[in-house]
């Protein structure tokens, strides 16, 4: 079976009078998808008495802290996430984007040759990937704190070992229970750091990608004005 070319819209690949796709709008559905499964695993976890038992066992609450910082860093994620978004769907619409950034090189790029373009989309892509590189900062701070943990738990393991009282029984229990007591804080602010370090670096590889395409949009429009000088700017 054959099919006419009139069938499929050269623009979208869709059939006429279909509801035209909306790309950015998919960025944000994969970021809440993502963030949706991570916080049902959380709540899983909370339903098992799990998250209870690592806040209790951590006397130095440092996965309070760390459980923080990740909520800092999602926040903010989310927040950039949402506005650039705004901005690669303005774009594409050909309206002029909100953030002066990139309505400052496109203006200054308007009558810049080809080395100055390129110069301009290289500042351009350090300034935009500047502002999120907070949320890098952020995810990779929580590994350091678990990895702190860890040390902290150790000490707090060894600081009831005295091998002159070991051989006292009244005294063993003590040290095992101090010892138990700071393994459990090695191990649950690793543990924390960890799996909020991956989720953190996730929304933030997804955040990157966004902002990929929202740099790659304002190129691509700077380029094409400037191998065709009457096309028509954003308002």
């Amino acid at each position: 079976m054959t099919r006419n070319v009139g069938d499929v819209s050269p623009e979208h690949g869709a059939r006429p009078g279909a509801p035209p796709a909306n790309p950015a709008f998919a960025p944000t559905m994969r970021y809440a998808l993502v963030n949706f499964v991570a916080i049902a695993l959380l709540a899983a976890a909370t339903l098992q008495g799990w998250t209870l038992q690592i806040y209790q066992a951590d006397v130095t609450r440092l996965t309070t802290v760390i459980a923080l910082v990740f909520l800092i860093g999602l926040v903010l994620c989310s927040h950039n996430l949402f506005l650039i978004n705004q901005d690669l769907e303005r774009c594409r619409r050909g309206d002029r984007p909100a953030d002066s950034t990139i309505a400052a090189y496109m203006h200054d790029t308007r009558r810049a040759d080809a080395a100055a373009r390129a110069t301009y989309a290289e500042t351009l892509r350090m300034r935009l990937f500047g502002r999120i590189s907070i949320v890098r900062y952020l995810a990779n701070s929580l590994v350091v704190l678990g990895l702190i943990g860890t040390v902290i738990g150790f000490i707090i393991a060894l600081s009831g070992v005295d091998p002159e009282i070991a051989t006292n029984p009244s005294a063993v229990s003590p040290m095992v229970a101090n010892l138990i007591e700071g393994m459990s804080v090695a191990l649950y602010t690793t543990l924390v750091g960890a799996v909020l370090s991956v989720w953190l670096g996730l929304a933030f590889q997804m955040l990157s990608s966004v902002m990929r395409d929202l740099v790659a949009t304002a190129i691509e429009h700077v380029e094409r004005r400037a191998l065709d000088p009457g096309a028509a700017e954003l308002p």
